[in-house]
């Protein structure tokens, strides 16, 4: 239902691998790799590839996505490791005072040490093709980068994995800190209702995947029929993100073809002509180009799930290169567009009232995910309606899919890590800092207004540090940006505010935003 799923349609087909040599570097990863909740004192190489390898027309649909490359360096932070080396490649060049925030930002060790230890390289290209693409397609930048990670010492991470990653992985010959794109399957829609069902996780009713439209209109009327008091269905191509791969069918002016009315065959081909009435998130898309991408992705049909006040809480997990499932967050996701399905922000952590209900389905599910050999990050929605009474209500969970790899919830948890050197406690859900105190937070990719566009990055810190609203390492709250590089172009930052409450963490986005309008406004 909601971020970045999927691997890109259109990506040129790597060269041939061998699988055996992809899983042998791999295996490498249990003797490098450490998480970032340790002080680590051993030589490391890290590789960050912040390539967004999804469907390139698709993302195209997000303003300043160009720029999302910033997204991953929270990965500075295992900069705090005072032999740790990072190389971090991007398809145009950061701007210096972007890199320098986040330096200034770690605590425990002065910013130079850091940035000594820290290498930046650019392609140079804004092209409409994946990072990892403009990379292969560029040998002599791939042998400095060769010549910048001891092969015997470093990994590569990225945002997503594709056979474009594994093919990177290979040429460097770097293990990969991510999942093997032969179990992409895992993290579509299909593949994640698969999961559901032999974990038993509660999950809406829905169909098979199909290739066309024809048996799009099929599985759909057999979903309706299932359940005949349906008021929509979600029609969601397999492979989708940000919820731009969702679209609404009402029902409710279907009354002609409504169960027990017609035959199955007439429902059928009365919801072909209704596909093309389909409510989409993006304003620009049609019916006939998005029935173009069902031959390609496939599509499922799924229940929407109807209910006032409802939630959209996630649970984020890892399996780690040592094979363990840790559970790292819950949060309740902020989510907007015509039918409530596109990710706009977070809230950490998700309600009290099923926070732990969702991170035992996240174990769950993580265990499964491991048997079929995953590894690294792992996402899962759910929608949560309220049942009973409202002062104490009970909740019905819904999962709605898995999202295999970093997304919008990734960075604000990690930027609270790098700022307070806490951790997450699976017992509570909750997050403590060095000294024990708990802390909350409400962050966002798209605090985005017109009258921001021409704020440079030093009249963002002006702003905000004449307000004493930037993160205060003292008291231990305060707001921390990124996607800086978005803000003079299209008046767009993200953000994470970190108070002592969820509402206190409300409040500082709220003086955030109330100081940028007040100096942008006439």
């Amino acid at each position: 239902m909601t971020k970045e799923t999927a691997v890109a349609p259109d990506l040129s087909t790597p060269q041939a691998v061998s699988p055996s040599h992809f899983r042998h570097l791999q295996s490498a990863l249990r003797d490098r790799w450490c998480s970032t909740d340790e002080f680590d004192t051993e030589e490391r190489h890290i590789l960050v590839i912040p390539s967004l390898s999804l469907d390139q027309e698709e993302l195209q649909k997000i303003e300043g996505v160009n720029h999302y490359e910033e997204r991953l360096l929270f990965s500075l932070i295992r900069l705090r490791n005072p032999n740790t080396r990072l190389v971090y490649v991007t398809s145009q060049p950061l701007h210096p005072s972007i890199v320098d925030y986040y330096l200034e930002l770690l605590p425990g060790i002065p910013s130079s040490h850091a940035r000594e230890r820290l290498t930046l390289f650019a392609a140079y290209d804004s092209s409409r093709k994946p990072l990892t693409q403009k990379l292969l397609e560029r040998p002599r930048l791939l042998a400095r980068i060769r010549k910048a990670v001891d092969p015997q010492q470093g990994y590569m991470t990225c945002y997503n994995t594709t056979p474009l990653e594994r093919e990177l992985s290979l040429a460097l010959g770097l293990p990969l800190l991510a999942l093997d794109p032969d179990l992409l399957h895992w993290g579509t829609k299909s593949g994640s209702r698969d999961i559901f069902q032999r974990c038993g996780i509660p999950h809406p009713i829905g169909s098979e995947l199909v290739f066309s439209e024809t048996e799009l209109a099929q599985v759909t009327a057999d979903v309706w029929e299932q359940d005949p008091s349906l008021k929509r269905i979600v029609i969601k191509l397999n492979q989708g993100f940000s919820g731009e791969g969702n679209a609404i069918l009402d029902l409710r002016p279907l009354h002609g073809i409504a169960p027990g009315t017609v035959s199955h065959r007439d429902r059928a081909q009365g919801l072909i002509d209704a596909f093309h009435h389909l409510s989409f998130q993006c304003a620009t898309e049609t019916w006939p180009h998005f029935a173009t991408k069902v031959p390609v992705l496939g599509a499922i049909a799924e229940a929407f799930v109807e209910g006032d006040h409802k939630q959209s809480p996630s649970v984020q997990g890892r399996v780690t290169p040592l094979g363990d499932v840790e559970i790292l967050s819950t949060h309740d996701q902020e989510l907007g567009g015509p039918d409530g399905q596109i990710f706009l922000g977070c809230s950490f952590p998700a309600r009290p009232d099923y926070r732990l209900a969702i991170q035992e389905m996240g174990q769950r599910i993580g265990h499964e995910l491991a048997k079929e050999g995953a590894l690294e990050r792992y996402g899962v929605d759910f929608i949560a309606v309220p049942q009973g009474d409202a002062a104490a209500p009970q909740w019905d969970l819904q999962a709605i899919e898995i999202n295999l790899r970093k997304g919008g919830t990734t960075h604000p948890l990690m930027a609270m890590k790098m700022l307070t050197e806490g951790r997450f406690s699976q017992e509570d859900g909750l997050f403590y800092t060095k000294q024990e105190q708990v802390r909350y937070y409400r962050a966002s990719d798209n605090l985005q207004k017109p009258h921001y566009r021409g704020l440079l990055p030093s009249d963002l810190m002006d702003i905000i540090v004449s307000k004493q609203l930037h993160f205060n390492s003292i008291s231990g709250v305060g707001a921390a940006f990124h996607l800086i590089g978005c803000l003079s172009e299209y008046g767009k930052l993200g953000l994470t505010c970190i108070g002592t409450s969820p509402d206190h963490a409300s409040e500082i986005y709220d003086q955030v935003v109330a100081a940028l309008d007040e100096s942008t406004q006439d």
